[in-house]
């Protein structure tokens, strides 16, 4: 049996789990380091293990026939990748990758169908958590539909730093572009950067430094 202590969990939902079934899950638990660019959802291929993130900060994206991609949602320390596994459905056309390097709780998704059914309350957590994260997409919608590039990339960079908890956002321009859906020139100027950084700092209420990388 793994040795890992739920009160030492950092994901929040496993931290939010009642005990038993928590227990129900740690033999089958994993820590696993996730490099940038991991995989965690292949599209259109059977998920295997959902990755309750820790550290770092997991993007999902879509991509059309042609190969544009454009984010629409993402993980950190407060969610689990793989939420169609929670719904019954093996597989999905959206790509989860890692944007930031961190870890992970990786479970089988067997394991995790097999918890819930037993565990009514943590069902409900885990639905509440999938509720929650439709929300976000709905809000993301908007965001890319109604409001101007400096004001998505405020709201994007904002979205990051709650999940990363910290003041550096190791990210690139390559990233961002496919966080923002716009091409990478709309978003390598230093001027737009520097300006849309100072007004996250606003609109955060906070001194905090955050940094985009080139």
């Amino acid at each position: 049996m793994s040795d890992f202590s739920q009160a030492g969990m950092q994901n929040l939902l496993l931290r939010a789990l009642p005990a038993e079934a928590f227990e129900l899950l740690r033999p089958v638990m994993s820590r696993v380091h996730l490099p940038l660019r991991t995989e965690l959802v292949t599209p259109n291929v059977p998920t295997e293990l959902v990755h309750f993130l820790e550290t770092g900060l997991g993007s999902i994206v879509v991509a059309n026939t042609d190969n544009e991609a454009v984010e629409v949602g993402y993980i950190g320390y407060e969610g689990l990748s793989g939420t169609h596994g929670l719904l019954r459905v093996s597989q999905t056309s959206t790509r989860t990758f890692m944007q930031v390097e961190g870890t992970s709780i990786s479970v089988p998704v067997s394991a995790l169908l097999s918890m819930v059914e037993r565990y009514p309350v943590a069902n409900e957590l885990l639905q509440k958590y999938v509720y929650c994260y439709e929300l976000q997409l709905s809000h993301s919608a908007l965001a890319n539909a109604r409001y101007n590039l400096p004001e998505r990339l405020a709201r994007w960079v904002l979205m990051s730093h709650d999940r990363l908890r910290r003041d550096d956002l190791p990210l690139t321009h390559e990233f961002l572009s496919l966080m923002l859906g716009v091409r990478r020139a709309g978003v390598t100027t230093r001027s737009t950067s520097s300006k849309v950084i100072r007004r996250s700092r606003q609109l955060a209420g906070t001194s905090r430094y955050q940094t985009v990388r080139s």
